[in-house]
């Protein structure tokens, strides 16, 4: 791949301005491995024809055995923003046996982002090396689960969000879970747990492009999920119930949202203006929303 280095220095008379390098390496660039990460020069040589930012490695084949594997194993979709994993994890291929973490890293879905030396071996932090990566892949895990279905319901998760519209954005996620088929919940035992939840959220933040942050640390814990969208933060939690819950209408559980507030997740993110806290209740029988409660901190 091209270091940055040599990216200014081949493509000089290519890249107009700072914005447009700025874009470039956050769509293109991130490929590590314990060095100087670089950029895809597959997807460089065609955004330069283009002049688009696209998919265009992504879209040089489909990831399905990939998704198939995720699914079976219960891999939380979420991890893929923060992994951790071992020298012999990612270092040996057993197609007898095979890992979503070492096929991730194989395959060039997640690169190194950090790595440290330690008493038996090394280690390392995996991530999603960039923008394409990261959207092009949760698109395809939500086209895998809901075969289309996920297309009409982006334009207005993108509006709620951006436009703190919090009760449509409930009717909007109650048409998502509800829209998955009944026959993919009976081949996984991924939906009875909470990261199933988390899993399907996150890939759907992350394919609209909001900056998702999986089991975000602050000094009080760890917060489910956090999306920032144009100006606005969003704090989620995450539970899963065993009742079946009220459909579309917002229950009597406040445990979720109440968690958010008696930790004061949102102080971590008090430069911003428009933060709004959300708690999020799920049926394992019902699986969908029994509880949707939010408030706007100001």
């Amino acid at each position: 791949g091209y270091t940055e280095e040599e990216l200014i220095r081949t493509f000089q008379d290519e890249i107009k301005d700072k914005k447009e390098l700025e874009d470039i390496r956050s769509w293109y660039n991130g490929y590590s491995w314990c060095g100087e990460s670089v950029y895809n020069p597959f997807d460089i040589l065609l955004y330069f024809s283009e002049r688009q930012f696209k998919s265009y490695w992504f879209e040089t084949g489909t990831p399905t055995f990939l998704i198939k594997l995720i699914l079976e194993k219960s891999f939380l979709i979420p991890r893929m923003e923060r992994l951790e994993a071992s020298e012999r994890l990612i270092g040996s291929f057993d197609v007898d046996f095979i890992e979503p973490e070492n096929l991730l890293f194989q395959t060039g879905y997640l690169t190194v982002r950090e790595w440290m030396q330690e008493p038996e071996g090394m280690r390392y932090v995996l991530t999603f090396p960039n923008r394409e990566v990261r959207i092009s892949f949760s698109n395809y895990l939500l086209y895998f689960i809901l075969r289309g279905r996920e297309e009409g319901l982006k334009d207005r998760v993108k509006r709620c969000l951006r436009e703190g519209r919090l009760d449509e954005l409930r009717d909007t996620i109650f048409s998502l879970f509800a829209g998955i088929p009944y026959d993919w919940y009976r081949r996984t035992k991924l939906a009875r747990y909470e990261g199933f939840y988390a899993s399907i959220f996150y890939s759907y933040l992350s394919a609209i492009g909001a900056e998702v942050r999986a089991e975000d640390i602050t000094s009080e814990g760890r917060i489910d999920l956090t999306a920032i969208y144009y100006d606005k933060v969003y704090i989620f939690e995450f539970k899963v119930v065993e009742g079946v819950g009220r459909g579309r209408k917002v229950g009597v559980r406040y445990s979720a949202l109440d968690q958010i507030k008696e930790r004061r997740y949102w102080e971590k993110y008090a430069d911003f203006s428009d933060i709004y806290i959300v708690g999020i209740e799920f049926s394992k029988r019902k699986r969908n929303i029994t509880a949707f409660n939010w408030e706007r901190i100001q």
